[in-house]
Parts: structure tokens; sequence; C-alpha cells
């Protein structure tokens, strides 16, 4: 809830209110799209829809304009309403947000853009472990903007916790993938590509992370406590 009172713009606290609740709606409608995005670059994936990757690829200048338009709010909002407090955190946080979540969608993207790079991948078995990991990735993503629009330090703190999960799933893909190089240099190219999209998916989860403690310090002020991280094995 805002804190802001009449002030010498003659703005109200109704009208603040108005501003703050369209910037935390311009983050979820972000936040939709790049989790959508996510989705559909690994049903691509796996389905070989290489007209669905090209769409996925297109559709990420919606999530470009829309950080500017965040952007632009938010810096409106400071200029006319001076907040404080827990409101200045919100904004600030705000900003910070929709550039990640922007960032989030540029690996969906960059998944995307794969679709067409990667053959036989039937035949591959660590394929069957990406469509998991990016379903944890994409639900910790919607969990941590849901957080911030309810400043929900606590929900923030759980999606945390759910990175390591993340961090599994990568290093095992990691790990059989390098094996499967090894035994045949023919999968080299293609275990390669996989690769890569595991290793996206894995960012995704580091971000939806950092806007966990974005949310953490914008609900209480603190900083959250250090994560004790196994992290990825090419970290």
């Amino acid at each position: 809830m805002a804190t802001t009172t009449n002030a010498p713009g003659g703005h109200t606290l109704k009208a603040f209110d108005e501003d703050l609740d369209r910037l935390r709606a311009l983050i979820s409608q972000m936040g939709g799209l790049a989790e959508h995005a996510i989705r559909e670059s690994m049903r691509c994936l796996t389905q070989r829809d290489l007209e669905g990757a090209l769409r996925i690829v297109e559709n990420d200048k919606k999530l470009d304009a829309l950080e500017v338009e965040t952007e632009r709010r938010a810096i409106q909002i400071l200029a006319l309403r001076a907040p404080m407090a827990g409101d200045l955190r919100d904004i600030v946080a705000a900003m910070k947000i929709s550039s990640v979540v922007e960032r989030i969608g540029d690996y969906a993207k960059n998944i995307a853009k794969r679709v067409p790079l990667i053959e036989n991948s039937g035949a591959i078995g660590p394929l069957s472990l990406l469509p998991e990991m990016a379903r944890i990735a994409t639900e910790m993503v919607h969990d941590v903007l849901t957080a911030f629009v309810e400043r929900d330090a606590e929900a923030a703190l759980r999606v945390s916790a759910r990175d390591q999960a993340v961090d599994d799933f990568y290093n095992s893909i990691f790990r059989t993938l390098l094996t499967f190089m090894m035994e045949n240099p023919q999968n080299i190219s293609q275990s390669a590509h996989l690769l890569f999209v595991a290793k996206n998916i894995e960012r995704v989860g580091d971000h939806a992370t950092n806007i966990a403690e974005m949310v953490y310090y914008a609900a209480t002020g603190q900083h959250m406590a250090e994560r004790a991280r196994g992290g990825s094995v090419t970290d």
C-alpha cells in the first residue's frame, strides 16, 4: 500500500496506488509473455515446430516494448509522486525486474533459434529431461512475479530455494551430454545445441532467483541471506 499523502503536485493516495497498480500490471504482463515464450520454445524444440520457433523470435519485440514502457512509467512516478520507503523500493525493483524479465525472454528466443539446428534429437536421451527442467524454471518466474505483485517476501524465499533443482537438472544433463559426445563424435554437434538450450534454461532459473532477491528487499527493506547453492558444473 502506498504511503504517500497529498503533496504539492496535487496527487492523492488513491492516484498513487493506481500508478503502482499499473506498474505491477505491466510487470505481470511481461512475465506472462516470458513464461509463454519459454513453454512454446520447449514445445517447438520437442515437436520440431519451425514456424512456431520463428513466431517466438518475432514476438520477443513485444517484451522489449513493454520493458521500455515500464521504465518510462517508473521514471514518471519517481518524478511526479516523490515516493518514500517501501513505495520507492517497489518502483526501483519494478525497473530492475522489467530488465531481468526481458532477458528471460531473450533466453526463450535463443532456444527457439536452435530449433532448426537440432536434427534427430529424439535419439539423444537428455532431451527428455529438458521439458521438466524448463517447467520448474518457468514456474519460478511465474511465482516470483506473483510475489512481487503481492509483496510476499516468504514466497520470494521459496522461489530462491527451488533454484537448486534447476541447477541439479543442468548438472545431470551436462554430464550425460558430455558422455554422449565422448562415445560418438557424430553426436557432438547435436549435443552441443542441446547443452546450449540447457544452459539457457539454467540461466532463467538464476534470473528468477535474482528477482526473488529484489522482491524480498522491496517487501522487507532487508537483503536476502546468502544462498547456499551448489551451482552448475560450468560455473
